[in-house]
């Protein structure tokens, strides 16, 4: 079956203007300071031949073995890092996660390496400074979290600002001021977070009345950014979904009961974002998980705007006419798929895009830069993942003004316009989830192709533009990424394929 688009048509009706740093990523704190993070998957698994191993049940899981493997500080002056890192142009990048929440700032060396009583790990003078450098080698604005653990709270009370003190004036007299931040990652699921035991939602909107006010005073060009939840019950669908998960397996609270009460208002809404479950977390929350079978498919994809809509009615309550940001976002909770670091979720990615920007003006950070499957690049070697060139590609192409072109998409046909990035026309993303159907698209004039696929096999660790595949040359250099010209007319666009036109 083939199915028809016409770009012929100049009247779409202009929706917003989105926010250049849409495309934006994560570090996480335990990669800062060393620690452990999501295990790897083996070669094996990634192609979909070897279950993930079971394990008894959940409890602390940022130290469970089943899951959780050591890894040492990611080089942040890594070269080959900084230049893929610049490519994807200005950008907010985020270090926080759940361990950033028991995370000790010894910038006075004072610790010895060992986390005092009430922390888990300890972050350095040295380190820090990698992260701020950092931020300045890519043009890029920083957003982190805080500590909110038993050792910010003297004898169980409100939150001791100390910590919070310390790594905002270290930043400030270094000359790298933090231009956001989330006081607590993922606070509606509580202690399980690593915030104290028996941590109420109460106790988090006191504490972030705290931090907030603290940081106004002191620090008022920073955005107050919150609550940061993920898998709020109060929003969006409960059944495939990892709303389902969270839900079903751990004390929770919803957006409202965290900001219920507080004074201080926020200057962004955050929330995080993931369409389900991973497979290492499936035997607990199988109702959470979807299948690779099913990751390419509308429902799936459905996911991100269903969130962006649900979370924007908050957004519109707590935060009127502010931005919303989802400060992470990957294919799966739990450290990704094992189909994150391949083609097929290259699908998940444009589509989130894409959806985000019709609904709401903000910022997207992945999980992560380069870590885990999930990451943008491959963990050390930073070699770049599907996902990687899919952004890439995003913005160069994809200009700020979105545009409502529903009319042209269908089931398993999705199309989002632009402004192009350099202003000289419209730049339209075609995502064919189909296996079966081609598309054909009616360009007005011609126009620049650029068509990704995975050369044959939804699961391939490579992508291939145009039918070229996308590797670095031998010194490590990106390959270009050039455009197929078309004449006016008609251009197949064969299944499962996203493609971008610069017309």
């Amino acid at each position: 079956m083939t199915k028809f688009i016409d770009l012929s048509c100049r009247d779409f009706k202009k929706i917003r203007s989105v926010d250049k740093r849409l495309v934006s990523y994560n570090i996480e704190m335990t990669e800062v300071t060393g620690g452990t993070f999501w295990k790897e998957y083996t070669k094996a698994q990634i192609e979909g031949k070897e279950a993930f191993p079971k394990f008894s049940e959940l409890r602390n899981f940022t130290a469970m073995g089943e899951l959780m493997q050591y890894y040492p500080p990611i080089d942040l002056y890594n070269e080959r890092l900084r230049s893929y890192a610049k490519e994807l142009g200005e950008v907010w990048i985020r270090v926080s996660g759940s361990w950033a929440t028991k995370t000790y700032y010894d910038f006075e060396g004072e610790t010895g390496g060992k986390a005092p009583e009430g922390y888990q790990s300890v972050l350095t003078k040295e380190q820090w400074i990698g992260v701020l450098e950092f931020v300045k080698a890519v043009n890029g604005k920083l957003l982190i979290s805080v500590s909110n653990c038993a050792g910010d709270h003297k004898n169980g009370g409100p939150l001791d600002l100390t910590q919070t003190k310390k790594i905002f004036d270290f930043s400030h007299e270094y000359g790298v001021d933090i231009d956001a931040a989330e006081f607590m990652n993922e606070p509606n699921m509580l202690e399980f977070s690593g915030a104290p035991a028996g941590y109420t939602a109460k106790n988090y909107a006191r504490d972030q009345d705290i931090f907030n006010r603290w940081v106004k005073e002191n620090y008022p060009k920073c955005l107050i950014v919150g609550p940061c939840t993920t898998g709020d019950t109060s929003v969006g669908r409960i059944g495939k979904h990892l709303t389902a998960g969270v839900g079903s397996l751990m004390k929770t609270c919803t957006t409202d009961e965290l900001l219920k009460g507080t004074l201080v208002p926020l200057d962004v809404f955050s929330y995080h974002y993931y369409n389900g479950i991973s497979e290492r977390l499936a035997q607990i929350m199988p109702q959470a998980h979807w299948s690779a079978d099913e990751a390419h498919t509308d429902e799936y994809l459905g996911i991100a705007r269903e969130n962006a809509e649900g979370h924007a009615v908050l957004r519109d309550k707590y935060v009127p006419d502010g931005q919303m940001w989802v400060t992470e976002s990957g294919d799966a909770g739990g450290g990704g798929n094992t189909w994150a670091s391949t083609y097929l979720d290259v699908f998940r990615t444009l589509s989130e895009l894409g959806s985000f920007a019709v609904v709401s003006d903000g910022i997207i950070f992945h999980n992560t830069l380069a870590s885990s499957d999930y990451g943008f690049l491959e963990r050390e070697t930073f070699v770049p993942r599907p996902n990687y060139y899919a952004v890439l590609l995003w913005t160069r192409l994809m200009g700020s003004d979105v545009y409502d072109c529903r009319s042209l998409c269908a089931n398993e046909l999705h199309v989002y316009c632009h402004s192009r990035k350099d202003k000289n026309g419209f730049a339209f993303l075609i995502i064919n989830n189909s296996e079966s159907d081609t598309v054909t698209v009616t360009l007005p004039a011609e126009a620049e192709r650029y068509t990704l696929s995975g050369g044959g096999s939804l699961r391939s660790r490579t992508v291939f533009l145009n039918g070229k595949e996308l590797l670095l040359d031998e010194n490590g250099n990106l390959p270009k990424l050039e455009g197929q010209k078309e004449n006016s007319g008609s251009v197949e666009l064969p299944p499962c394929t996203c493609s971008f036109f610069a017309v």
